[in-house]
């Protein structure tokens, strides 16, 4: 492996324990994207990776190689910081080029890697402004520049789309994509937001609380989710769930009894058990089918998006969201049945708030 991490700790002097036994192997050329609320450990973590934080325990290899003692220019690593970080009275050529000028890089050399870099980022035209001439996105581009011009091993990305507004974030995300995608740079990302991490990664690490929740493809965080933290935080809108305990192989949603012993076959082996049940907002239908769990509820609100409606639903004191097609938007204040496929229903055990798989998924 390229980079790997093993048992990697961060301990603060006040005894701050930010990250536990982190442990990672990540593929030379690969996408990988730590997501997580504010405070979960992941931008300790890349720091970290980058020689800005020490490590505390554990084990950092480069390559195959120990680099916990190595700095930040030996480790040969990149970093775009959540701020642009650029130096205001240098114009875009310079900023870029600060690095290579600092090292004593011949002139000629630098000018065709600028161009080159310019050019791959659609800043050519922009080279002779100042950074406050440019919109966030653009500067945004300058800063990743002044990483990319030093073709480093690793590329690092803490929240770099963070101060742009929404139409810009897309835009940078697509940017981001295909930048990864010509230069082949192992990157490193970090962000809170999952729609990033579901569109730009190659693999997720889902943390919270200094912990790794689940490593996987952003396939396999939506579709096989580990526990209920990641069901929750993979996903828009998130997974509705509902507390239950297990009675001759129902649960209770709202005011009624969901029977699941048609779906799960292991529902006789959870009877008596404390369950969190979990559907995905998308995964409902309208229409009744074979292997699908019906289910009562009464429509309170409902938010047309234009390809998809949000309806806000309640049974008793259960609140839940569907998605549906904007053609097929449900009146508000009416009552309404829909229906969960069998192979969208999610149980996670009550305490841990681990995932129950069904026998034939544990045996796959």
């Amino acid at each position: 492996m390229y980079i790997t991490l093993k048992d990697v700790n961060k301990i603060y002097p006040n005894g701050f324990h930010a990250v536990h036994n982190f442990n990672l192997e990540i593929e030379k050329g690969e996408f990988v994207v730590f997501v997580g609320p504010s405070g979960c450990g992941k931008s300790t973590t890349l720091r970290m990776i980058a020689g800005l934080e020490n490590i505390s325990g554990g084990e950092f290899l480069i390559n195959g190689v120990r680099a916990n003692e190595k700095s930040p220019r030996e480790r040969e690593v990149a970093m775009v910081f959540q701020s642009y970080a650029l130096y205001p009275q240098m114009t875009v050529f310079d900023n870029i080029a600060f690095g290579l000028t600092l090292q004593g890089v011949d002139e000629d050399v630098i000018e065709q890697r600028v161009q080159a870099t310019a050019g791959i980022l659609g800043l050519t035209e922009y080279l002779d402004r100042l950074p406050r001439e440019l919109s966030g996105g653009q500067r945004q581009r300058v800063a990743i520049g002044r990483a990319l011009i030093r073709k480093a091993g690793i590329f690092l990305m803490d929240e770099p789309l963070s101060n742009l507004d929404a139409k810009q974030r897309v835009t940078m995300r697509g940017e981001i994509a295909q930048i990864h995608r010509e230069t082949g740079a192992t990157t490193i990302y970090v962000t809170h937001d999952q729609t990033e991490a579901m569109t730009l990664a190659d693999r997720i690490v889902v943390m919270k609380d200094g912990y790794i929740q689940q490593t996987g493809t952003p396939y396999e965080l939506y579709f096989n989710p580990a526990n209920v933290f990641v069901a929750g935080f993979i996903g828009e809108p998130p997974m509705n769930f509902c507390r239950s305990r297990v009675t001759d192989g129902c649960v209770t949603f709202g005011d009624q009894q969901l029977d699941l012993k048609g779906v799960r076959p292991d529902m006789g082996t959870l009877e008596g058990k404390d369950v969190v049940f979990g559907f995905r907002p998308e995964a409902i239908i309208l229409a009744e089918q074979s292997g699908a769990v019906g289910v009562d509820c009464h429509v309170e609100l409902t938010e047309m998006l234009g390809d998809n409606t949000n309806v806000y639903i309640i049974s008793g004191e259960q609140q839940a969201i569907l998605k549906t097609d904007s053609h097929y938007t449900p009146e508000t204040d009416t009552d309404m049945r829909f229906y969960i496929p069998g192979e969208s229903i999610y149980l996670f055990d009550g305490e841990t708030e681990n995932v129950i798989r069904p026998p034939e998924a544990a045996r796959s």
